[in-house]
């Protein structure tokens, strides 16, 4: 049978390319382009299965080929790859006949899982690669196991199946968005839609228009009606990034949709009945802003029901080398690569930083550090945006026998009980820890 052939219309260069290595293992003929005018020049020469584009390209948006596609009647399945901010336009994308969308950064399973329902509904007769781990370990995120972290998610799974509305409060690249989607996920509404804004992207005169809609004309370039976040999410959840950044007139129409459940599109005298559970974030003190006038007190109090805080990544030191480890096994599989871990100097210097960008920040290290290594551990010189700090070693070496077998189950509760990682840790070889396991009759 035919090989399945899928364009990237991406203009991220090394991004596409790492697309193209990655689905071309999988068994796909694999092509890029680089704007929407060379995709349609590609499309109107070659053979394409499925379109997987960016929303956003340097000449048009990803929306602009779904409309190419459908004036040229070409059904080729269309997958939008698009950041979490910008989920209402890829769901506007599907309106306009996408298939589906992912968010970025794309998670290969995930992916894969897509387009091989993509081609399917395609009606395509090959059956095409299944994703190679379980589902359940696809995950893109993970949650910690610090004393911080068990805490919150313990919170997260107590406040998720009410109807409170919850504030996401913490510094950037915490994970806020994370915690909103496992709030949805974990509620009596995971089946209805979650619908994500990032209220610090809008333009003031646009805000009330992109929560309520507006009708045609209702202000110039409303050339069409446009359906609001809030009866996208009709049923569903709301998440509100950075609302802190919201204007007082939209802070007014805001708290009256919540009160009433009640929108009204912009130019529009029809009111529509909207049930949604509002989450928000912010990395700002609100009660500061009510204090300085740039936040309504009666708002607060109603998206405030429920506070969750979000623990900055150096107060979650247990946690540190099981993230670099996670985003390193994401990195691998992203660029085909095969690290085995960090060596003991590189898991002194990811200690030891303080990660001013919390995990956002760790997730780029990381991936630039794999991209560079050419062995198979990480190294310092691999970690040389993180300056070298002169606090104590954060490796834990087996120095007694006291102390050695608290040590080797520390290590291992450390790196989830990987012993290769664990072995680097306590500064022993892999065979070391082997004999020590079995010396100390320590099970894992």
């Amino acid at each position: 049978m035919a090989m399945k052939s899928i364009l990237i219309v991406e203009d991220d260069i090394t991004y596409a390319m790492m697309l193209k290595t990655w689905l071309g293992k999988q068994g796909f003929q694999m092509a890029s382009a680089s704007s929407i005018a060379r995709a349609q020049k590609y499309i109107e020469t070659e053979s394409v299965d499925l379109i997987l584009s960016d929303l956003r390209l340097p000449d048009r948006d990803g929306t602009d080929l779904l409309k190419w596609l459908g004036e040229k009647k070409l059904p080729i399945p269309l997958i939008i790859m698009t950041g979490y901010a910008d989920i209402q336009s890829a769901v506007q994308a599907m309106k306009l006949g996408a298939c589906d969308y992912i968010a970025k950064p794309v998670n290969p399973d995930e992916l894969l899982k897509k387009i091989n329902e993509a081609l399917q509904t395609a009606a395509t007769p090959q059956p095409v690669a299944t994703p190679t781990r379980p589902a359940a370990e696809s995950s893109d995120f993970l949650e910690g196991e610090s004393d911080t972290a068990r805490q919150l998610y313990n919170y997260v799974k107590l406040v998720a199946p009410t109807n409170m509305s919850v504030l996401i409060n913490g510094a950037s690249g915490t994970g806020k968005e994370y915690v909103a989607h496992r709030i949805h996920q974990l509620s009596k509404r995971a089946s209805q839609p979650f619908v994500a804004i990032d209220c610090g992207s809008i333009p003031k005169e646009l805000a009330a228009s992109e929560f309520f809609g507006h009708v045609k004309g209702a202000f110039t370039g409303a050339l069409t009606d446009k359906t609001g976040a809030f009866v996208e999410a009709n049923g569903g959840t709301i998440f509100l990034d950075e609302i802190g950044n919201l204007s007082y007139e939209v802070q007014i129409q805001l708290l009256r949709a919540l009160q009433e459940r009640k929108i009204r599109p912009v130019g529009s005298s029809k009111e529509i009945q909207v049930d949604v559970r509002l989450v928000s974030a912010t990395n700002e003190n609100l009660e500061q802003a009510i204090e300085k006038g740039t936040f309504r007190e009666d708002l607060y109090h109603r998206i405030n029901e429920f506070t969750l805080r979000m623990p900055p990544l150096k107060d979650r030191r247990e946690d540190i080398l099981l993230f670099a480890n996670f985003f390193l096994d994401q990195a691998n599989r992203e660029m085909d690569k095969q690290l085995v871990g960090f060596d003991d100097k590189a898991c002194r210097l990811l200690l030891d930083y303080p990660w001013p960008g919390n995990l956002r920040q760790m997730k780029n290290v990381i991936r630039r550090a794999t991209l560079l290594a050419t062995g198979k551990y990480i190294t310092p010189l691999e970690l040389s945006d993180l300056p070298e700090t002169n606090t104590p070693a954060a490796t834990l070496p087996l120095r007694n026998e006291e102390t050695e077998k608290q040590h080797i189950i520390e290590a291992l509760r450390q790196t989830g009980n990987n012993k290769s990682r664990a072995a680097q840790l306590l500064g022993i070889d892999r065979k070391t820890l082997y004999n020590k396991l079995k010396l100390y009759g320590i099970e894992v």
